[in-house]
Parts: C-alpha cells; structure tokens; sequence
C-alpha cells in the first residue's frame, strides 16, 4: 500500500514538471506548459504602465537563433533589459507564446558578481605595501 501511495504521489508530481524546450519544439507542443531559455530582444519590448500595467510583448531568441513572440500578463519585471537570458514559462497559443502565471519570467542577473580582476589586483597591491 505505502508503494502504490508513493508511485502514486510520483506521477501526479511528473504530471507537473514542465521541461526546457527550444522555440521550434515549443511551436510544436502548442498548448503544453513549457520553460524556454531565451535572451529578450530590447528592441521588441513593449510596454505601456499608465494604458494597460498588466502587459507586456516582446520577441526572445533562443540559442539556434529562432525568434518568438511572447506575451506576459503582468507588470513588467525590474531590470528585465540588463538579463543575459531570460526564463519563460508559458504555452504556445495561436504563434504568441503565453505567460499567464506571475512566475511565468525568470531574469537571470547579469555578471555583476563576478569578480573585477583590475580591482583585485590593485587591492592585493594595496595591502601589500
């Protein structure tokens, strides 16, 4: 019984995972929850705060160079021009990927903490004298 309890509780957690798709498989599994690794287009972003605060449209590029339309259903997340890439998580609805949830964007930081090596170095410099 805690065997058939614990494959049970299994599936219905597969039954959720959504997995990392290109935008060409995406395109393809229309209709079914996905997260894509892309770098946001700056020059696609559109977004108005005073007409509609809860949406917003730009293109992504994913690694093979394929190009997508995205629509997320919220406001605009903060220093979303600065990612190096970004994650959706959405569905492929009539061409427009669809981002119906809050979560729905992952910005990854840029390299900011990486260490600044001319920095370190004149500090190492520094306590050495």
């Amino acid at each position: 019984v805690c065997i058939a309890a614990a494959i049970a509780g299994l599936l219905v957690y597969m039954g959720d995972v959504t997995t990392y798709e290109t935008i060409a498989s995406a395109r393809q599994k229309a209709g079914k929850a996905v997260m894509v690794i892309a770098k946001l287009d700056t020059a696609t972003l559109k977004y108005d705060a005073v007409k509609n605060p809860n949406y917003l449209t730009f293109e992504a590029v994913d690694t093979l160079g394929d190009r997508m339309k995205v629509a997320y259903y919220y406001e605009k997340p903060y220093d979303m021009e600065k990612s190096e890439r970004i994650v959706l998580k959405g569905k492929m609805e009539n061409g427009v990927f669809e981002i119906k949830k809050k979560d729905g964007i992952l910005v990854k930081c840029p390299s900011k903490y990486k260490d600044d090596m001319n920095a370190a170095k004149k500090n190492l410099e520094a306590e050495v004298r």
